[in-house]
């Protein structure tokens, strides 16, 4: 009895204190708010209820769009009070939801005052690249006149590397080449100053192998492939080239390939039918390049041995990254125009695409070729495979994935990383669900006296309650979400995530459920106890709903709908004890 007594004393305590909690503001801006009635609800209830949001609160109502018609959504303008009115009123029963319109704004572009100036990563889709990866944790190895860290590189990462021209630890730059190439791959981004870069989250290994004249031995080269490999790089890009093949080279790119690294080469400027070595070689990805326009630039090798395109510049449109000037040793932002500026491009992407977990360099290389944009009636090869894109290639690396990447977005989305959450409007949503979890568990501890708390019991009683419910917000590219729709949600509320409605569907909000499993595994030593923690989760998630939405399908009002999940949950209850003491 003073068990009874307790659980109806903690009933009408949350019911009142429910319905008393106002939450407070909700996240974003907003000046409206979404009213969806329900697609069943007739004309003439539709036009008392618009007449009676004017009448009650001096608000119109009005049709979102004449494309809202058939899903009876209108907007009334208005603020957090109107929306908590709107909630707590009877025009509860005749709507989906009720929601705030928030104002969304264009993505952020990056706050480089020169950015508007980089057509070239504006013709990648780098921004789509961007929204998945920036290329955090991966190291590229600009094999090139060395680099020095000039303004736009102070916020990139950088490790060590060498000088093989000079012998000596400092590989800083005395030509300009080799900064340009690298401000290409990862130029700091974000920091109010320049231009942007690629992979701007990716660390930059300085390798000088050519003179302040802009030439390199071949055993320098392969040199420092070899001295790549084994510092941990994990991408290569070579903007050199030259004639004649080298076993020394070609040796030292095997070694690199075989241990992983994703070696990169300029196709070369000579406007010739074959691509120049090192660029040539089968284990190196060759680029050859682009205008403005997306036209093979006039210098660029192409045919034999080219993989793909990718912006390298013109005298009509030139690649803008900040460098030094060679005579001064000053940094300056400069335009260049060559396949070592194309070759860059294709290092940064494939740094993004390595950061969003494929590991292997023909993996790489495939989804940069699949990724690219087809040129038809490319008779020559000017364009390999096609024409880079940045936000194509990250998407088809994380097709079919889940990342941390995406677990932190669906946490960040969620808002559940914004301390405003916690104190905010989100926490009013995600509270229904805990106290149908903490319900239920309270309703065991009531009948501890009878149950065996095992595992299926504790399944059950989230099963029953709340389900999974933080899966509801995973989105995994290019796979169904239903089923996490379905995880995410409890039994009573397994119609809801299937068909997009708020109202409970009669049959699975009620003792039906329960009765059937009882019935079924009453018999059964360990699972009659999920089928009992179903009983008391389902009570506790009846329980929360009559408080705070007691909407079911086929109820004529809201006062009938909460005298029925109240039933039932007090007979899941009673069911639940009878199973028990059995």
């Amino acid at each position: 009895m003073k068990k009874l007594l307790f659980l109806i004393l903690f009933i009408v305590g949350l019911w009142v204190a429910l319905m008393n909690f106002q939450g407070l503001a909700t996240q974003g801006d907003y000046e409206s708010i979404i009213v969806n009635f329900r697609e069943d609800v007739s004309t003439t209830t539709l036009t008392e209820q618009i007449e009676a949001i004017a009448t009650n609160y001096n608000k119109s109502a009005s049709l979102n769009s004449i494309y809202a018609i058939d899903e009876h959504i209108y907007t009334v303008s208005g603020d957090k009070q109107l929306l908590n009115s709107l909630k707590h009123s009877s025009l509860k029963q005749y709507v989906d939801y009720i929601e705030p319109n928030y104002i969304y704004h264009a993505l952020e572009t990056p706050n480089d005052p020169d950015y508007s100036k980089q057509w070239n990563l504006h013709n990648i889709h780098v921004e789509r690249a961007w929204e998945e990866t920036k290329g955090e944790g991966i190291t590229v190895a600009v094999i090139d006149s060395g680099v020095s860290r000039v303004p736009d590189l102070r916020q990139t990462e950088f490790v060590s590397g060498y000088d093989f021209v000079n012998d000596r630890n400092d590989a800083s730059d005395d030509n300009g080449h080799g900064t340009h190439v690298a401000g290409t791959i990862a130029q700091s981004t974000n920091n109010n100053y320049g231009v942007a870069g690629i992979a701007y989250q990716a660390k930059i290994m300085p390798i000088k192998v050519l003179s302040a004249q802009g030439g390199g031995s071949v055993s320098d080269i392969a040199d420092a492939i070899r001295f790549a490999a084994d510092n941990g790089a994990d991408i290569i890009n070579m903007s050199l080239g030259g004639g004649g093949e080298s076993q020394v080279m070609k040796d030292a790119i095997d070694y690199a390939y075989d241990k992983g690294v994703v070696i990169i080469a300029a196709a070369g400027n000579s406007n010739q039918n074959a691509a120049s070595y090192p660029a040539r070689y089968p284990k190196v990805i060759s680029v050859s390049a682009l205008d403005a326009a997306g036209k093979k630039a006039n210098y660029s090798n192409y045919g034999a041995g080219v993989d793909i395109s990718a912006p390298g510049g013109s005298e009509s449109g030139k690649i803008l990254q900040e460098t030094i000037d060679p005579s001064t040793g000053d940094s300056v932002f400069s335009g260049f125009q060559g396949t070592s500026m194309a070759a860059p491009h294709v290092a940064g992407v494939a740094a993004l695409i390595k950061a969003a977990g494929v590991e292997k360099p023909n993996e790489i290389l495939a989804i940069l070729t699949q990724s690219s944009r087809k040129v038809e009636d490319d008779t020559f090869n000017y364009y390999g495979a096609g024409q880079l894109d940045a936000g194509e290639a990250v998407k088809l690396a994380l097709k079919g994935k889940i990342t941390f990447r995406d677990f932190f977005r669906w946490l960040r989305d969620s808002g559940y990383l914004n301390p405003r959450f916690w104190i905010d409007g989100g926490m009013v949503a995600l509270l229904p669900k805990l106290l149908m979890v903490l319900g239920s568990y309270l309703l065991a501890f009531l009948l501890r006296n009878y149950l065996t708390f095992s595992l299926p019991l504790n399944w059950g009683l989230v099963l029953g309650s709340s389900g999974l419910f933080f899966l509801q917000g995973i989105y995994i590219f290019d796979l169904p979400q239903w089923p996490f729709r379905v995880m995410g949600s409890s039994i009573p509320e397994l119609t809801n995530s299937i068909e997009g409605t708020t109202a409970l569907n009669p049959f699975l909000a009620s003792v039906f459920v329960p009765f059937v499993l009882i019935v079924i595994l009453l018999g059964h030593r360990s699972w009659k106890w999920f089928a009992i923690g179903t009983s008391l989760g389902i009570a506790a998630c009846l329980t929360v709903h009559a408080i705070m939405s007691p909407t079911v399908w086929g109820m004529p009002s809201l006062e009938i709908s909460r005298a029925f999940l109240g039933v039932n949950a007090l007979a899941c209850v009673g069911l639940a004890g009878l199973a028990s003491k059995k």
